[in-house]
């Protein structure tokens, strides 16, 4: 390696809520030479990692602008409104947005839902982060609608959460700059996939399924040679003519009507 030469690795940024354990783990098995860096990005800035190529591939949720960056859509998580243990809300197993119509439901300035109008009374002020907003909730201020991941990596033991049935979901996704899909982002795609170590766009692991094909075809031409020939016409004449008898006798000369013909003046003699 010269100097100018930088060793590979893999900067894979994350938004909160998504746990990329498992695939870091997966990468870390498959790529043992290449090390795997994570790079923690808000929701709003982890557009701006990429494309300033901060990390090469990052889970982030969608919308995904996709003039520049390329998006595979991973999983949809539930909503949830996170409330105080205490909260009639924690009675129930579900709600509506119409069941909290009459609630103060805090809004962040980094919330992740695509609200048409969000549900609820407006506090007075939105908080500046979610993370800011469940303190509120603590508090007794407000409630609080997030993805439940959010709820989860914020969790308190003094509040809980239930599902919102109706309102927006959060979707997250793999994205990558379309103009930088390395090796090594195929890789991970591979991973994130579910691919297993053979089905995987590496590129060691294609040419060798080609040769199969001829393998498995070479004994059935070779085995067809080395029968008898004369064995193989007859039973294909013997089969076709009238006198059975006549096919081992007839085989030789490998005409059925040859043997038809040589055992007539026999019969008569």
């Amino acid at each position: 390696m010269t100097g100018s030469e930088v060793p590979p690795s893999f900067r894979l940024a994350y938004v909160p809520g998504v746990t990329p354990t498992k695939w870091v783990r997966i990468w870390n098995e498959r790529l043992p030479d290449i090390p795997l860096t994570l790079v923690a990005a808000s929701a709003a800035e982890a557009f701006d990692v990429l494309r300033g190529r901060g990390a090469d591939a990052g889970f982030v949720r969608l919308p995904v602008d996709r003039e520049d960056l390329s998006a595979i859509p991973l999983y949809t998580e539930t909503t949830v409104v996170v409330v105080p243990k205490d909260h009639i809300v924690a009675a129930v197993d579900e709600v509506t947005c119409e069941d909290l119509a009459d609630e103060i439901v805090l809004h962040p300035l980094d919330d992740t839902l695509d609200w048409e109008r969000p549900p609820g009374q407006p506090a007075f002020e939105r908080p500046a982060t979610t993370e800011d907003a469940v303190e509120l909730v603590a508090a007794g201020i407000g409630l609080l609608v997030v993805p439940q991941s959010l709820a989860r990596l914020h969790h308190r033991k003094d509040l809980t959460y239930r599902p919102v049935t109706d309102a927006p979901e959060s979707r997250v996704a793999l994205s990558w700059p379309q103009d930088a899909t390395t090796d090594l982002v195929e890789d991970f795609i591979g991973i994130v996939r579910g691919r297993t170590v053979n089905s995987t766009r590496g590129r060691a692991q294609t040419p060798a399924a080609t040769p199969a094909p001829s393998k498995a075809k070479r004994p059935e031409t070779g085995g067809g040679t080395r029968r008898k020939p004369a064995g193989g016409k007859s039973s294909g004449k013997s089969t076709s003519g009238r006198n059975p008898r006549a096919g081992g006798s007839g085989g030789g000369s490998g005409g059925g009507s040859g043997g038809a013909k040589r055992g007539k003046p026999r019969r008569r003699s």
